[in-house]
């Protein structure tokens, strides 16, 4: 790759939210839902075609012909001036569907300043990865949960290959093989590689660092850690997901080898908008099908007044400084026409060594956002989106930030206090 073209990649990192965890915050993305076929079973997936109310890979509301993304990238590039990236992620695999290739080739031919990101199983990578950079796909995302056979077996029911279908070790050979070729070959021409793994702590927990090293030894840039979803009706519905302590302690023995990104978000197919502020509903064109969507939640209206009450997650009460779901201790406040009054503390549960998914889980954010019931803030250092959906359904606004607690408490209510709601979602 010439200098110049490593330059350009350095460039479009820093504004590609998956890729860089500060450009997250700032650039907006848009997942297309072009490719609904699968040439692939994974023991853990169900995709989805006309759901609104699941947030998870695999899912949308919608699938689009390549002009009607085009028409909705218009609108929502409109309405979203931030947009930087257009993916393609599903909700099946997009090397298995000729309406990629179209869509890609149209999307750069009328927004050349837009950044072409795919996500693929890896299967047809050696046949396309070409094509795919012919097409300026930049960025790359290869879904890949074992570099052994023998533990790749127990993750897919099959792969079809060559109009053939293949089972157990020899569905694990061929996608393995293809995979890292693919991935090798990526990197060669340009791409930057980022490497997703769902994590299966009874099946492939021990062997994701020898994953890791091996797709750096590739030359991948980024390595994401998936916890498992266990999703109703398929073969791994039954089967645990890690803990966030499980998934942290992973990262850190992974991090030994490649980048690892910690801001995923596991987005639908259709995702648009800031991670972790998705916007899809605003924009659906088609009605969804058989699967009504859940409704709005019912919240307790908080008005703009002279008082409120706050409470923040820390571990020693002058600096926000814990996630949401690590914090045993939140510090609590009045706040009065400006005045920051501390009124104590509340204990909770941490749900560090709990299931990130699934009843306990679930059951672990009920208890505490009823123990915070009575705030009209909760400030924390990160919150995840289960967490702030819970929090909403009692009226609670979340609010992520870091710092003096004082000063994040300020600014906490001061913009809510100007109506500046949507910084906190």
């Amino acid at each position: 790759m010439s200098a110049e073209a490593k330059t350009d990649l350095k460039d479009k990192i820093e504004t590609h939210p998956c890729y860089c965890e500060d450009a997250h915050k700032k650039f907006a993305r848009m997942h297309i839902p072009i490719a609904p076929r699968c040439n692939i079973q994974c023991n853990y997936c169900d995709r989805k075609y006309d759901c609104m109310n699941e947030s998870r890979p695999g899912v949308t509301s919608e699938v689009l012909t390549p002009e009607e993304a085009v028409a909705k990238i218009r609108n929502v590039k409109e309405k979203i001036p931030n947009l930087s990236v257009i993916g393609i992620a599903g909700p099946g695999d997009p090397l298995a569907n000729d309406e990629t290739f179209k869509a890609l080739e149209m999307v750069h031919d009328e927004f050349p300043d837009l950044t072409l990101c795919l996500s693929t199983n890896g299967l047809n990578l050696p046949k396309y990865v070409d094509r795919l950079w012919e097409l300026n796909v930049q960025f790359l995302t290869v879904t890949m949960n074992a570099v052994d056979p023998e533990i790749g077996k127990e993750i897919y029911d099959f792969v079809i290959w060559e109009g053939e279908t293949l089972r157990g070790r020899e569905a694990a050979e061929r996608l393995i093989k293809n995979q890292l070729e693919g991935i090798e070959r990526a990197v060669d021409l340009g791409m930057c590689v980022k490497v997703n793994t769902v994590f299966i702590p009874e099946i492939n927990g021990k062997h994701i660092p020898e994953l890791a090293k091996k797709v750096k030894e590739l030359g991948a840039y980024i390595s994401n850690i998936i916890p498992l979803i266990p999703v109703p009706g398929t073969r791994f519905e039954n089967m645990r997901p890690p803990t966030p302590k499980e998934r942290r302690e992973l990262q850190a023995l992974c991090e030994v080898d490649i980048r690892q990104m910690r801001h995923c978000k596991m987005c639908r197919s259709d995702a648009i908008g800031l991670l972790g502020r998705d916007r899809s509903k605003e924009f659906a064109v088609i009605p969804c099908g058989q699967c009504e969507p859940e409704p709005a939640t019912e919240m307790r209206k908080i008005e703009k007044k002279e008082s409120y009450k706050v409470a923040v997650a820390s571990s020693e009460g002058e600096n926000v400084d814990m996630h949401f779901g690590h914090a045993r201790t939140f510090y609590t406040f009045d706040v009065e026409s400006g005045a920051i009054l501390p009124r104590g503390t509340i204990n909770v549960e941490t749900y560090d060594e709990i299931p990130m998914f699934g009843e306990a889980h679930a059951t672990k954010l009920e208890k505490a956002a009823d123990a915070l019931t009575v705030f009209d803030i909760v400030i924390a250092v990160k919150i995840g989106p289960r967490a702030v959906e819970e929090l909403r359904k009692h009226g609670i606004l979340a609010y992520a930030t870091k710092g003096n607690i004082n000063e994040a408490v300020k600014k906490a209510t001061d913009l809510l206090h100007e109506g500046k709601i949507e910084e906190f979602e």
